[in-house]
């Protein structure tokens, strides 16, 4: 039927008066990269959530175990074929490996190098936004990134764009061989190359979700803040950043590729590519489908002695050298930094402290470790609990605050803390390892395979959250967590070689939400001493 031009002009008025708030909204949550256009969510009125993003090609296939490629936009925009892509769902999150608490891995995808970005509604290209990006934790062999959701930060503060990383993880982020030396075999650290490529993505097309590529500042906990001490150290990471936060750096030892040659035989052997040469090997290995891959993985990780996680190495290229000794002679990159950790967090447990120092840090010999367990005398603590844990926490986590405070310091300034709110769901007692992600993001516990728990927070403990997201997006805003912080929060004294300060972050004891609980104290002279001890063993560390 033909209807003249003046009726439709007519129809389109009277469907726009019907419904402008889906063609205001359409235009707040779509973004054009100038390669592909992107539906977003809009999570909150003021925030949109851009999930599964893509940054890299995907490493599938003969990709397997290599360096990622960048993404082919072109092939991007021919698939698009100008249609808007969906980008309001959460993508497929990278393969798992077991948590170590009884779990089999698998879930989860190869095809994952994607990005999930938060953006205040309606920014541009002009908006010019600082820039946080968020590397998660896990130990680098599991960990999801819609656990840990920025909805609600942007919402708080909508003057901040966000990206959260997927990397790959376990063995396929971080097999490692000797000949791997020659790229032709594959590469070392492809999942923490996974990392680079995302904050190089970020550099060329976060302008377009509102961000300014020149403000960007990463953030990480746990295995994300040990990538985060990574990228301040890594020969490839130039430029990309302008400020770091780490939180609760998990120290693991770096093995050297032959250290890992009994790891990979191993895993070959499990995978059912035991024979021919290694490169034979990796053939099969690339072939292999993921049933078969992850059950060996987790095999390896159950029951080898010795370098039996699929981590990050030394390989020469990106990593030069152990990442506390190019720290501590001022071989990092020269931005501004905070970092802190919990209060009682230790990753050990075990019949004793040297027995637990040795399994966490492999190249420790009986003599070393006890070199090490001498620097925590049981007359400096309240009890042999206390001992153990300060004795193996400072080596595997908390020293890392010191020794990264205290050089950059040197060049820039630096804050640190202490985080003493325990997470209330965990059952136990002080605050443990990962508390703050309790906080931080509405209440998550993080489970097998991908999964999380959220609970509900009281108004005591929403109010918290919102201080420590004030001093965090702050820092991000104006390398300093100050600028922007709540009113009612105290204010941080930054750390320096003369004055040791760091913030002591927990919500007020009285249970009051006007008031902060936080408050300023000093590293203690026993803690730096010990944690020079703990710096000088970096040959047997490997951290």
């Amino acid at each position: 039927m033909f209807v003249p031009k003046l009726q439709l002009a007519q129809i389109f008025v009277l469907l726009s008066a019907v419904f402008p708030a889906c063609s205001a909204t359409s235009k707040r949550t779509i973004v054009d990269t100038g390669y592909a256009r992107y539906q977003g969510n809009l999570s909150f009125p003021n925030t949109v959530a851009y999930l599964g993003v893509p940054y890299a090609e995907p490493p599938l296939g003969d990709r397997r175990f290599r360096a990622p490629l960048p993404l082919n936009t072109t092939r991007v925009a021919a698939a698009a074929a100008g249609s808007v892509i969906d980008a309001t769902k959460y993508p497929d999150f990278c393969i798992q490996g077991s948590t170590g608490g009884g779990d089999a891995g698998g879930a989860g995808s190869e095809d994952c190098l994607k990005v999930n970005i938060y953006a205040p509604a309606g920014a541009t290209a002009r908006s010019k936004l600082p820039v946080l990006v968020y590397i998660h934790g896990g130990g680098y062999f599991f960990g999801n990134p819609r656990n840990w959701p920025f909805d609600h930060w942007i919402h708080q503060s909508p003057n901040v764009v966000i990206v959260s990383v997927y990397y790959r993880l376990d063995a396929l982020g971080f097999l490692a061989v000797p000949e791997f030396a020659d790229s032709a075999n594959g590469d070392f650290n492809a999942g923490f190359s996974d990392q680079t490529q995302a904050l190089k993505w970020v550099q060329q097309h976060i302008a377009a979700f509102g961000g300014d590529p020149r403000a960007v500042t990463i953030n990480g906990e746990s295995a994300g803040g040990s990538s985060v001490e990574l990228h301040l150290v890594a020969s490839t990471d130039k430029h990309l950043f302008r400020g770091a936060i780490a939180q609760s750096v998990y120290r693991t030892p770096l093995a050297t590729p032959e250290q890992r040659v009994p790891q990979f035989q191993l895993f070959a052997s499990k995978a059912g590519c035991e024979t021919g040469s290694v490169t034979e090997q990796l053939a099969c290995l690339r072939a292999a489908d993921i049933t078969a891959l992850a059950p060996a993985q987790d095999f390896v990780t159950r029951n080898l002695a010795g370098y039996k996680l699929f981590q990050p190495v030394v390989d020469g290229k990106i990593f030069t050298d152990f990442p506390t000794r190019q720290i501590s002679n001022g071989q990092l990159a020269n931005v501004r930094v905070m970092v802190g950790s919990t209060t009682n967090e230790t990753l050990s447990g075990g019949p004793s402290i040297s027995a637990s120092l040795q399994a966490f840090f492999p190249s420790l010999t009986n003599e070393t470790a006890a070199e090490l367990v001498a620097a925590y005398p049981l007359s400096d603590f309240a009890s042999s609990a206390l001992q153990a844990q300060a004795a193996t926490g400072e080596p595997e986590l908390l020293c890392a605050r010191h020794i990264i405070a205290s050089a950059a310091s040197k060049r820039s300034k630096a804050w640190t803390y202490r985080y003493n709110q325990p997470n209330p769901t965990s059952g136990g007692s002080g605050t443990g390892h990962a508390a703050e992600n309790w906080m931080m993001f509405q209440g998550i516990n993080t489970g097998f395979n991908g999964s999380g728990t959220f609970t509900p927070m009281t108004p005591v403990e929403t109010s918290f959250a919102e201080e420590l997201i004030a001093y965090w997006l702050s820092f991000v805003r104006a390398g300093d967590p100050n600028t922007f912080k709540l009113a009612r929060s105290p204010v941080w004294a930054p750390f320096t070689g003369r004055a040791k300060a760091r913030m002591v972050l927990q919500q007020d004891p009285r249970n009051i939400t006007t008031r902060s609980g936080s408050f300023l104290e000093v590293e203690s002279a026993a803690e730096s001493r010990r944690c020079s001890v703990v710096a000088s063993q970096v040959e047997l560390q490997q951290n």
